[in-house]
């Protein structure tokens, strides 16, 4: 049997607004346009493990709004007879996207925050061995999933975002892949460093659990310690329309490449190229890229990657 994504995960109506300048403090800003698409940490994730080839699994909730959540999963390929219909409305997301493509973003949990501890229990007893779990920091009683996941003995990666006051009480030690941007490594570690200072930073921490951190223009770097390897990677550039989903593109080839047991500098290309392939498209779950055309980018342009031993 192949390997699978199960995705115990967020699903969110992402409403987009154009705007000149993100809102400061106190500031009103014009809108130049909206937009709705459908988003969600969680959902972007599962679109872009299948867009990459892997069998993705998505368990979340919805409220009687979420069709056009439940139709973007199934039009890329995502089981979701996983996902509940809850009596809460889904979640949403507002979302503030400026002339050079950078966003500020505010989640309203929804449905997410509603998952019952039979529907966690039904997608942990879904998965064998070979399977990864993934998480994101939208959905409720996180810290109880992954001590189930740890009790079943399964793979499991959290991407942890958004950052919040909850991230003390998860058990993160339990993880095999912690995913943070450098917003997020900064909170977990209590440190303002950047690169791989910050990355040993948040390693030492947990020192069984593998790091990946995303750190935009700069790249990223992997702690993997599975192969006992550090992985630095640069990026590909692109003209910048969107950043919204760049990370859960990155986030949704990354876990694909980890499923399907490559070798890890390749994970780290292809996810760095899905990743680049999304800013330069408009929206989130949109703006995903297919394999071909992240085979394509992969082919054009080189991109500077070391590894070197743990």
């Amino acid at each position: 049997m192949c390997a699978k994504l199960v995705n115990l995960g967020s699903l969110c109506i992402d409403e987009v607004y154009s705007v000149p300048n993100i809102a400061r403090e106190g500031e009103t800003v014009s809108s130049l346009g909206r937009h709705q698409f459908p988003g969600g940490k969680g959902l972007n994730q599962s679109i872009s493990a299948s867009l990459a080839g892997t069998k993705v699994l998505h368990h979340g909730a919805v409220g009687s709004d979420g069709d056009i959540l439940l139709t973007a999963l199934k039009a890329a390929g995502v089981d979701v007879s996983g996902v509940a219909l809850s009596q809460v409305d889904s979640g949403r997301a507002f979302i503030q996207v400026d002339s050079r493509g950078r966003n500020a973003i505010v989640i309203d949990g929804g449905a997410n925050r509603s998952i019952s501890t039979e529907q966690r229990q039904l997608a942990l007893e879904q998965m064998e061995p070979s399977d990864w779990l993934l998480l994101q920091n939208e959905i409720n009683d996180l810290d109880k999933v992954i001590r189930a996941g740890e009790e079943h003995g399964l793979k499991m990666a959290l991407n942890l975002a958004p950052v919040d006051a909850r991230i003390t009480d998860y058990p993160l030690e339990l993880l095999d892949m912690l995913i943070v941007n450098q917003l997020e490594g900064r909170a977990v570690a209590d440190s303002q460093d950047s690169g791989l200072v910050l990355a040993e930073q948040i390693a030492n921490l947990f020192p069984t659990t593998s790091i990946m951190l995303t750190e935009g223009k700069n790249g990223s770097i992997l702690i993997d310690r599975e192969n006992r390897l550090v992985v630095e990677t640069g990026i590909f550039v692109m003209d910048v329309v969107d950043e919204t989903a760049a990370g859960d593109a990155f986030v949704g080839y990354f876990l694909s490449g980890l499923v399907e047991n490559k070798a890890i500098d390749l994970v780290v290309k292809e996810a760095s190229a899905a990743g680049a392939l999304a800013v330069s498209k408009s929206g989130a779950a949109t703006s995903i890229p297919k394999r071909s055309e992240v085979e394509k980018l992969l082919g054009e342009q080189p991109i500077t990657q070391g590894m070197r031993a743990q």
